[in-house]
């Protein structure tokens, strides 16, 4: 039974990872700094890639520090330490689903809204003809470029997976290992994917109920999983 919650607790932190790495502001923001600097489709895969890494080094830090301390404590709490970790993860899909209710249901770290779906529309060619001089952005340095871009998601971790590591601290160091795999391929694929999408043309992919209802996903995935370890790891 261990093997088959663990493998739950893997499967819903991918599907959080992934469809986090879906928001616009983890792949448009690329995809603009692209057009501006002139970057090749290759070029900016590879930033998207480097810094979806960055992205997933902080937050598995965050998962080292949490899955070092739930092992100094799992010997001492023992049969208690199920109930311990399903309650927080509860407490935390709780507080998820609040955020939904009071309207704080997404999180942008670092680039403006507004900015993104201002450039997300396409615009009238005359539109763009007229204004070009007075609009038209500045291109800078493509080191500043990037470091902006690694900053963004570097220093911004994937909050929604942390919980994650909180569930898989009774695995042990296999199961830390395990979820930054997971992370790792759902973020950085997630961002790659939807950064090739938005080059190739296919930018008009609705993801705005996606983005919406972010917490409202992570509370009911977080709570589900506290409900399965507190009865199944007994």
């Amino acid at each position: 039974m261990n093997q088959v919650v663990l493998t739950t607790i893997a499967i819903s932190g991918f599907g959080v990872a992934f469809f986090h790495a879906a928001i616009p502001t983890h792949w448009l923001p690329f995809v603009l700094t692209a057009r501006v600097q002139g970057w090749s489709r290759t070029k900016t895969i590879a930033v998207t890639a480097l810094a979806g890494s960055g992205h997933v080094l902080v937050t598995a830090l965050l998962g080292l520090a949490i899955t070092a301390f739930g092992a100094a404590i799992s010997e001492s709490v023992g049969n208690w330490f199920p109930r311990i970790a399903g309650g927080a993860l509860l407490a935390f899909g709780i507080y998820y689903l609040s955020r939904q209710l009071t309207g704080k249901g997404h999180v942008h770290s670092g680039y403006p809204h507004e900015h993104l779906h201002e450039h997300a529309h396409k615009h009238d060619p005359r539109d763009e003809a007229e204004h070009s001089e007075m609009h038209a952005p500045r291109r800078t340095s493509d080191g500043a470029a990037i470091l902006s871009l690694l900053a963004l998601l570097t220093f911004s971790p994937c909050e929604g997976f942390v919980p994650f590591y909180v569930s898989g601290i009774r695995y042990g160091w296999s199961g830390f290992l395990l979820l930054t795999v997971v992370l790792s391929v759902a973020t950085v694929a997630g961002m790659i994917l939807f950064t090739s999408l938005t080059l190739a043309g296919l930018g008009k992919i609705k993801l705005g109920l996606l983005e919406k209802y972010e917490s409202a996903l992570m509370g009911i995935l977080l709570c589900a999983v506290g409900v399965l370890i507190m009865v199944f790891e007994r």
